[in-house]
């Protein structure tokens, strides 16, 4: 992924994401509740945080800037967006990759533990 592309995702609102997660999941019969456990999991925010994060539009940089990053995150591997989450060189975009694989692998109707590396 090039910087320029990066930069763009970095600054994207979580808020305009966040609405796609849901959707991916529920289309496959998760809920919106397995959706904000695996961000409080991986990012550490309870759920007023997040819904504070959610109505001030924070973009994706602000979002994990301030995020206490759960330290099973290495456990994360696996491929999504055509790169291996494990080999993406920027520390940011790793960690916004990873939200994406989780949710990938929660719309796939993997459990819930395997998904939070329990």
């Amino acid at each position: 992924m090039n910087n320029k592309n990066n930069e763009r995702v970095f600054k994207m609102s979580f808020a305009s994401v966040y609405p796609h997660y849901l959707e991916k999941a529920e289309k496959k019969g998760r809920t919106k509740a397995e959706v904000d456990e695996i961000i409080h999991w991986l990012l550490g925010y309870d759920a007023k945080a997040l819904q504070r994060h959610i109505d001030a539009k924070t973009n994706f940089e602000t979002l994990f800037n301030q995020a206490k990053i759960n330290p099973n995150v290495s456990k994360i591997t696996g491929v999504i967006c055509g790169y291996r989450v494990e080999e993406i060189e920027d520390p940011l975009m790793q960690k916004i990759r990873y939200l994406d694989k989780l949710i990938d692998e929660l719309a796939k109707g993997k459990a819930m533990e395997k998904i939070l590396r329990k």
